[in-house]
């Protein structure tokens, strides 16, 4: 904690809302009061709010968080004034100033998109005003969506820059079970893939007001940690201490260095159009060497998808070894397939002859 000088805050529906799915006023309260003390100690904090959908379900007479896409809209748009009103007063009591940030899916992989949304963070942060940030719930389709707020708040973290995520929830850690069985056991911290053998994730939270749990928060602390960024996974009672410095919760270590953030979202908020079976060499040149994947490794091609594309790339057993941007539609691929390059830029010409996957579009899974 001494050393971070920009965390990223996530908070959950639960933690922000009554049984009745209403905006409770003394939790949104406390959690303020956190939040402004850790910004009085001379840190820049980045709130990622859930909430919107389910503070709009009262206002329209609805008892529980609706199924269609198009009523969850209708719900974000209400819902989302009040919560941004809520937290605009609480922290007025502090002198801060806030500034709602909404985001889909193109704010954070596209270019031009993610370069814009960056320079806004940057300048709010430089003006001293705390953003809150939610997925656009109100426009987002299906196909442009985070699918939990838990993943929008890692990517967020990778996008600023932060030190640290700390993940809010209705439960204090992670355990190796579910935490309401006798005989479980918090998980204190996790360094790898290994700890987490023996963990069983079950159904947790409040249902019927979010859309996460534990695994949607175990993959955004993978997010996170893969590009170098410390997670903390505890409770919002508990968020006070653990801003604090004091050990509470789950500490998941990183366990890589920063990446491009397009590569981060390959692998983890991309939903791929198809498949390309690789023969075993090429899986080693992929997996092991990191090489670019042309179309004489390719043995088969499934799904309908454009260039430009996520897709995954499986093994001849079907498991998923990477994934990739593809440089060719599917309706091109299959004629090409098996065939070196030398032998596509002689017969098609030099259009044929570039990568089906680039390794600088690649990720290995």
């Amino acid at each position: 904690m001494g050393r971070s000088r920009r965390i990223v805050v996530k908070v959950g529906s639960s933690s922000l809302t009554s049984a009745s799915g209403g905006i409770d006023p003394e939790r949104v309260r406390r959690l303020v009061d956190v939040l402004a003390t850790t910004r009085a100690s001379g840190a820049e904090v980045v709130l990622v709010s859930s909430g919107a959908i389910a503070a709009g379900l009262s206002p329209l007479g609805l008892t529980k968080r609706p199924r269609s896409l198009a009523a969850q809209q209708a719900a974000a748009s209400v819902g989302q004034g009040l919560l941004a009103h809520r937290y605009q007063e609480e922290f007025d009591r502090h002198g801060l100033v806030t500034g709602q940030v909404l985001l889909t899916v193109d704010d954070v992989i596209r270019r031009a998109h993610y370069r814009n949304a960056y320079q806004t963070f940057a300048k709010l942060l430089e003006l001293g005003v705390l953003p809150i940030v939610n997925e656009n719930d109100t426009v987002a389709t299906s196909e442009i969506r985070f699918g939990d707020n838990d993943r929008l708040a890692a990517l967020v973290a990778h996008l600023v820059h932060a030190d640290l995520l700390l993940l809010l929830s209705d439960v204090d850690g992670l355990y190796d079970g579910p935490p309401s069985s006798p005989g479980t056991r918090l998980v204190p911290a996790v360094r790898s893939e290994a700890d987490l053998a023996a963990v069983r994730i079950g159904s947790t939270g409040a249902a019927g007001l979010g859309t996460g749990g534990m695994a949607t928060k175990l993959d955004a602390a993978r997010i996170a940690t893969g590009a170098g960024i410390p997670v903390i996974l505890t409770s919002a009672e508990q968020s006070g201490a653990a801003l604090a410095g004091d050990e509470v919760g789950t500490v998941f270590w990183p366990t890589g260095k920063r990446r491009p953030t397009r590569l981060l979202w390959l692998a983890h908020a991309s939903e791929p159009k198809g498949s390309l079976v690789l023969d075993p060499g090429a899986v080693r040149a992929v997996a092991e060497r990191r090489a670019s994947l042309l179309a004489a490794g390719i043995t088969g091609v499934t799904g309908a998808f454009d260039a430009g594309d996520p897709v995954s790339l499986v093994d001849p057993a079907g498991v998923e070894v990477a994934r990739g941007l593809v440089n060719f539609d599917a309706d091109e691929l299959p004629g090409l397939l098996g065939r070196s390059s030398q032998d596509l830029k002689r017969e098609l010409g030099s259009a044929y002859e570039r990568e089906v996957v680039h390794r600088d579009d690649l990720v290995v899974l």
